[in-house]
């Protein structure tokens, strides 16, 4: 017995023998399990190849689920990787958006402390008085066109809006010609710096909204990373149900009868 044992275990044409003969007997055997079966030998044959054939058939329908579900699972990996990807480099971009955002807040911090700086000093200045000139029509014609000068060089600096000119050329919004060039310069002055701190304000305010929106593509970026991770691990797992390349679905799901 050990060596009949031996000689399957370790020769494959006597098991394909054995196995060849376990089928050629197998009708056989289930006609002789029952008497009804020994009755009608025909009915008892058709009733097992039916029995062999649905059996094949739901293993045949077992693998071909697994194997969708497997290409689903490398599939959807491969599309969560490609979205992780991309988020990737949104959050660069939003990221690199937010710097851009703080050098802009810096820029506009100096640009309103330099203009604060000469406020103060145009104030200090004033403890002086007022140099007295002459209220001539020529006079008034001067103080005019310094003024006009005045708001339109700060204009063009960046230190005031644009509508500013518009105004001082009509003399609305507190815009007049008829003050000493002294005093119109310390109210550009006076204007540019309120200016400048609004726009200081309105940056920092775009910082504050980038660096949320940066922060938002990192949370993306990163719980697709962690998803991507994870239909990584699961496709791998089923990865052996998938066919080599070259191997047909009419090759793995041969019918067992045909």
């Amino acid at each position: 017995m050990n060596i009949l044992a031996e000689m399957l275990l370790t020769e494959p044409a006597p098991m394909a023998i054995w196995a060849a003969l376990l089928l050629a007997t197998l009708p056989a055997l289930v006609v002789l399990a029952s008497p009804h079966n020994v009755r009608h030998p025909g009915r008892a044959l058709i009733d097992t190849v039916g029995f062999l054939r649905r059996r094949a058939e739901r293993r045949d329908e077992e693998r071909r689920q697994r194997l969708e579900e497997a290409l689903h699972a490398s599939r959807y990996a491969e599309e969560i990787q490609v979205a992780a990807d991309q988020a990737g480099l949104a959050a660069q971009r939003w990221q690199g958006g937010w710097e851009d955002a703080c050098e802009r807040v810096d820029a506009a911090w100096r640009e309103w402390q330099a203009a604060d700086a000469r406020r103060a000093r145009s104030r200090a200045t004033a403890a002086f008085g007022t140099p007295y000139t002459a209220k001539t029509p020529a006079e008034y014609a001067y103080r005019e066109r310094f003024l006009h000068r005045a708001v339109e060089e700060a204009t063009a600096r960046g230190e005031l809006p644009a509508e500013a000119l518009a105004d001082a050329l009509s003399g609305r919004n507190g815009w007049d010609a008829r003050l000493h060039p002294a005093d119109q310069e310390r109210v550009v002055q006076q204007v540019s710096a309120d200016y400048l701190a609004r726009l200081h304000e309105r940056a920092a305010e775009a910082e504050r909204a980038a660096w949320r929106d940066a922060a938002r593509a990192r949370r993306n970026r990163d719980s697709l990373v962690r998803e991507a991770a994870i239909a990584e691990a699961r496709a791998a797992a089923v990865e052996h149900l998938i066919p080599a390349a070259g191997v047909t679905s009419r090759e793995i799901f041969r019918p067992a009868f045909a």
